[in-house]
């Protein structure tokens, strides 16, 4: 039996104080630069998905840092080409929002099998560079909210 991916997933903008973003480009799609983002596993919270898609994308220890949720949902549909990795019957994914604040720009070991390399950007520019508008969105509203996103609440 096949196991397909939940529609449910987390996007995590990992940020310092003044407003350097880390970006990181898809292995899968060079040139396509996204935040942290993945998939809610069975039976996890969604501070669990954003603090194991960090550790696994980025190598960082998020509970070491300042972790928020901002309380944004997104739903989107899934890329006709990424579809394969969902059930038949699905067409959009909820995605959570999230944001993480670094003391500084932070070395990252990236997972190779995801990602070919990081960059730390000023936020206009990282805004422009991502590929998915609410990636795009969420940097934007982080700007405007003085580094904030949303005044969510702090995980767990």
């Amino acid at each position: 039996m096949r196991i397909y991916k939940i529609p449910v997933s987390i996007l995590v903008i990992i940020h310092t104080p003044d407003m350097q973003i880390l970006l990181l480009e898809r292995a899968d799609h060079p040139g396509y630069w996204q935040s942290v983002t993945g998939s809610q596993d069975e039976g996890e919270t969604l501070v669990q998905t954003a603090i194991r898609e960090v550790a696994e994308e980025t190598g960082l220890d998020a509970s070491r840092y300042e972790l928020t949720d901002w309380n944004i949902v997104n739903e989107y549909e899934i890329y006709e080409e990424w579809r394969w990795r969902y059930a038949p019957e699905v067409t959009h994914n909820t995605e959570h929002v999230f944001g993480l604040l670094v003391p500084q720009p932070v070395p990252v070991s990236v997972a190779a099998r995801e990602h070919l390399r990081h960059a730390w950007l000023p936020w206009q520019e990282a805004a422009e560079k991502v590929f998915s508008p609410s990636n795009a969105e969420a940097i934007r509203r982080l700007a405007t909210a003085g580094g904030k996103g949303n005044n969510g609440n702090k995980g767990q």
